[in-house]
């Protein structure tokens, strides 16, 4: 029979004494989640369960840790290799290693008096809008699975003196439907849709004549945009802001995907007022923009190049978030300076169901002259999984079915430079299609 010495008994308590208590979720877990998962994981946001609660977590608890340890939550696509970004979304390996040992733990919920106060949605808004703006009217999503055009609705603004906007957030009212949308800001005497009646949804397919021509030069700049998994876009880098001049109307892009039934949607803005109007100006353009692309069939890795060169002094590179449809595989930005220098600040995967934007943790300057070079990469083949047609050839088109290569950049620069003065297509962006070759691609150029 195995007798134990009061001197092992001694030592045995010490150890158990010694040893960590294991997480719980009150105490060590719930305040990650917090910071990192329930933006998207409560009730009406694109999360599929709720992570409000130790109720709520405690099923999902192996899947929780299974996501983290392989790195598939918090979603984050950019190569930690290329740049430094203010919104980065990974998890510390300590914030890691906790939840798997909660998890290895038995998910225990802890004391309820360790954990911290609840964090507040004010009516699911991510942010405190001190304006709200939606559709005047729904729009009535027909059924059977029809395609569905963009649509451009104007509404009426009601800005009586000039707005500078800190933060903006774009929210569906039927997130089933609506894929992505845009809010623009169309300020008096524009030209794009001028002669459109407020709450009226065209579309450029069949109604260019009304809608007129999108361009920079009129002031159009996008307010706020919806993606699943964007959230809403902050302006105030160093005290600069958006601008939205007296008498401004705002036009919703929306891109709707139809359901088997019939349906609605109202969507809307809210915006967050600057405290002062500032030097520096957040502008967002829709560069650089390869709309001469061409991908032949069952291509598994086609490369496509689009340049924009910097045509004014003091811009800086705030933001990036690039955009592709179904066929798409990376994304890559580089600046080549004046200097000669290139250098790549943002390469990532692309996921069509995740469309993040990137905040880079410090701008970066790009001196007058500064190219900005996008080269993107597209899987045309049946290996593809989301490919709608491998033995197509693949050209522009806004459809998930054609294919898109830019980005939507956030720029900074003086609040006295006119936005149309500050990039200008060059370079492949200039080239024609060839039908049956991959490109414009590096060697085009």
């Amino acid at each position: 029979m195995l007798r134990l010495t009061l001197a092992a008994v001694l030592s045995a308590a010490a150890l158990l004494a010694a040893a960590p208590a294991a997480p719980t979720f009150n105490k060590d877990v719930l305040p990650i989640v917090q910071k990192n998962c329930q933006s998207c994981h409560r009730p009406g946001e694109i999360g599929p369960f709720s992570l409000l609660s130790y109720n709520e977590a405690r099923p999902w608890a192996k899947s929780i840790k299974t996501a983290v340890v392989s790195r598939k939550m918090p979603p984050w696509f950019a190569d930690p290799n290329y740049g430094h970004f203010a919104n980065d979304m990974r998890l510390n390996d300590a914030d890691i290693k906790t939840l798997t040992a909660w998890v290895d733990a038995g998910a225990p919920e802890g004391d309820a008096k360790d954990a911290p106060a609840p964090l507040t949605f004010q009516n699911g808004w991510n942010l405190k809008p001190d304006v709200v703006i939606e559709m005047p009217k729904p729009f009535n999503v027909p059924g059977e699975k029809v395609t569905i055009n963009y649509k451009y609705i104007r509404v009426k603004g009601n800005f009586t003196e000039d707005m500078w906007v800190s933060a903006a957030e774009m929210r569906p009212g039927n997130r089933q439907v609506l894929h992505h949308g845009k809010v623009w800001v169309v300020p008096p005497g524009s030209h794009w849709m001028a002669q459109a009646e407020y709450g009226v949804a065209y579309e450029k397919e069949t109604q260019s004549a009304i809608m007129g021509r999108n361009d920079t030069a009129d002031g159009n700049d996008i307010l706020g945009k919806y993606n699943p998994g964007l959230g809403p876009q902050a302006f105030d880098i160093n005290g600069s802001a958006k601008f939205i001049p007296k008498g401004s109307d705002l036009v919703f892009e929306m891109h709707y995907t139809a359901l088997k039934d019939p349906t609605t949607d109202v969507s809307y803005l809210g915006i967050v007022k600057a405290k002062a109007a500032p030097q520096t100006r957040y502008f967002f353009a829709t560069a650089p923009v390869a709309s001469n692309l061409v991908i032949p069939p069952g291509d598994p890795n086609a490369e496509v190049v689009s340049e924009v060169t910097v045509t004014a002094d003091n811009v800086k590179l705030a933001y990036i978030q690039p955009h592709m449809h179904l066929r798409g595989k990376d994304y890559e930005v580089r600046l080549a300076y004046p200097t000669g220098e290139t250098e790549t600040v943002f390469k990532g995967k692309w996921d069509f169901n995740w469309q993040q934007g990137f905040n880079f943790l410090k701008p970066i300057v790009m001196p007058k002259g500064t190219r900005i070079i996008a080269i993107s990469h597209f899987d045309n083949s049946p290996n593809n999984p989301y490919n709608p047609d491998p033995s197509k050839q693949v050209v522009w088109g806004d459809q998930n079915w054609d294919e898109m290569s830019n980005a939507f950049i956030g720029l900074l620069f003086p609040t006295t430079t006119a936005p149309d003065t500050v990039l200008k297509r060059s370079g492949v962006s200039l080239l024609p299609r060839v039908p049956g070759k991959a490109g414009p691609t590096l060697e085009s150029h």
